[in-house]
């Protein structure tokens, strides 16, 4: 399994990139072979607010429906709308099948290193 040393992590399986002033936030590898093979993604709007620890989007696969938590608070910024015709490109490439960027940010989650994540998904 794949955890990107640059990236932090969430104990709710997303991953966040800092960019600036904003973050873009997607799936984590493990998540993705959690979830098995993503047949359907409902993502926010740009302007949309989002808060962290709650939902801003839900994922379908195969197995389950699952919601998508924000790991932190702001404004959906840009949307990945390439995900919405094929959201399998999470399977094939997580850590580049993002699925938002978020700005405005005035709160964010305790974020874990790639170690740390590591560490939760083999605990898990």
């Amino acid at each position: 399994m794949n955890f990107p040393k640059e990236l932090r992590y969430s104990k709710s399986h997303e991953w966040v990139k800092e960019d600036g002033d904003s973050v873009v936030i997607g799936l984590t590898d493990f998540a993705q072979k959690e979830l098995g093979d993503i047949v359907f993604i409902n993502v926010p709007f740009v302007g949309d607010a989002v808060t962290a620890g709650a939902s801003f989007a839900d994922i379908e696969s195969v197995k389950a429906v699952s919601e998508i938590i924000s790991p932190v608070t702001g404004t959906v910024a840009e949307v990945n709308e390439s995900l919405v015709d094929t959201p399998e490109k999470i399977n094939e490439a997580p850590y580049e099948a993002w699925i938002v960027r978020v700005n405005e940010i005035s709160d964010r989650e305790e974020l874990l290193s790639a170690e740390e994540y590591e560490q939760l998904t083999k605990e898990g």
